[in-house]
């Protein structure tokens, strides 16, 4: 079977990594080969030194891209939550892998700012309130929400196992999943 990126993008606490972790075990229940790159490990460990500028969301996004389109190109399913918050950077993913010829899915998981900020899963949102932080996508950093994504995902009105059979759903109808 052929991979595929799967890329979830939206706010912090969104669900974006959650439903991705949800949606690998369904695919490897099936026997798919599923990767996940979590937007949180990538910083850690690919693209550990690069800040928050925008030229540097720009190039973690396109490292994040690159292992992406290359696992996919070999066969993986490929689940990406990334904030990803720019819509140019989002399209020159797309564009590897539409020039490799490998799939690509784009997935805005679009829970509103008042839901994650209650969610708050690191505390980025108290911490930005606070004044301890500053950047924080979608509050005093921009987020450019996908204009046509394959799939939009209102995590708030599901629960994460019904955000997951949804992408499911589109994958298998894609012949991905």
């Amino acid at each position: 079977m052929s991979g595929a990126t799967v890329w979830l993008t939206g706010l912090p606490s969104a669900g974006k990594t959650t439903i991705a972790y949800e949606l690998a075990g369904l695919l490897r229940e099936q026997g798919r080969r599923v990767e996940v790159l979590d937007g949180d490990e990538i910083r850690e460990f690919l693209s550990a030194g690069l800040g928050f500028s925008r030229a540097d969301r720009h190039t973690n996004v396109q490292r994040i891209g690159f292992v992406s389109e290359l696992l996919a190109r070999n066969g993986v399913l490929v689940l990406v939550p990334v904030i990803a918050p720019f819509a140019d950077s989002r399209e020159a993913v797309r564009a590897r892998h539409q020039a490799a010829g490998t799939g690509y899915v784009e997935v805005h998981v679009a829970t509103p700012v008042e839901v994650c900020s209650v969610r708050d899963v690191k505390g980025l949102y108290a911490k930005q309130a606070a004044g301890e932080i500053s950047g924080l996508t979608g509050v005093d950093d921009p987020y450019e929400e996908p204009e046509s994504p394959d799939l939009r995902i209102e995590s708030q009105d599901q629960t994460v196992r019904e955000s997951a059979a949804a992408l499911y759903t589109l994958l298998t109808e894609r012949g991905l999943a």
